[in-house]
């Protein structure tokens, strides 16, 4: 299955999240992408931001609260920081934090480690084999369509992949808005199914018995760490 089956996976996943953590985590990210500037039509990673969180129905108070945190002054400090690990049968993980703590952060990471068998990995052991990739996922419209008119916009796509009914366009994070315009403009009967800037295993592997039950409750006991804001794994689950 592949890259298209884990940006399914991903945006399935996410529906499915807790809604107490899902609105914390877009509070922190919003705060952080405001601090630059918290006018969404001069800043991009902003709106960007505020527009997937309109689309996972996160209430309009969570986006302006924390806005208004930064005109208002009020000082918050999150860092971004990744962990690299290796876990069972030739899996391997990447751990995005968004924390006001990396060294709590780190320890309830390591905690999880400890009780799962996942080993922490040097930093670049494991983001080699990942791809960080803008996807658009549409209906209703055909390859070949879709490449001239990102060619016709100078747009180099990186690839495109038909899974099921959907039309899944790859290409680099910083022409997200100029890929999404060109559907906008070219396809208007062509829904926006998924939008997303993230990283992807270049290749995936399938786990069973023993191996997959103890992924699993990694990823489980990962999830319910706060500070954690994201998973990418090569596992097809």
């Amino acid at each position: 299955m592949g890259r298209a089956h884990e940006v399914r996976a991903a945006s399935m996943a996410k529906t499915a999240a807790a809604k107490s953590k899902l609105y914390s985590i877009y509070a922190k990210e919003i705060y952080k992408a405001a601090k630059s500037n918290p006018d969404p039509v001069n800043n991009l990673e902003l709106k960007r931001i505020i527009e997937k969180a309109k689309k996972e129905q996160v209430p309009a108070d969570v986006i302006t609260r924390n806005i208004d945190k930064v005109k208002k002054g009020i000082v918050e400090d999150y860092e971004v920081c990744e962990y690299e690990a290796f876990g069972p049968g030739g899996s391997n993980l990447i751990i995005r934090c968004l924390t006001d703590n990396i060294n709590r952060s780190l320890s309830l990471i390591k905690t999880v480690f400890n009780k799962t068998g996942l080993k922490l990995a040097s930093m670049g052991a494991v983001s080699y084999m990942y791809e960080h990739l803008a996807v658009l996922g549409i209906k209703d419209a055909s390859e070949e369509e879709v490449m001239e008119a990102m060619f016709n916009e100078g747009i180099d796509l990186n690839d495109i992949e038909v899974d099921g009914d959907l039309l899944l366009i790859y290409g680099e994070p910083q022409d997200f808005y100029r890929m999404k315009k060109v559907i906008e403009d070219n396809f208007k009967n062509s829904k926006i199914e998924i939008e997303e800037i993230s990283k992807y295993a270049k290749d995936t592997i399938k786990l069973e018995g023993e191996d997959l039950e103890k992924f699993k409750r990694a990823l489980d006991m990962l999830d319910e760490i706060d500070d954690v804001s994201n998973i990418y794994h090569n596992v097809e689950l």
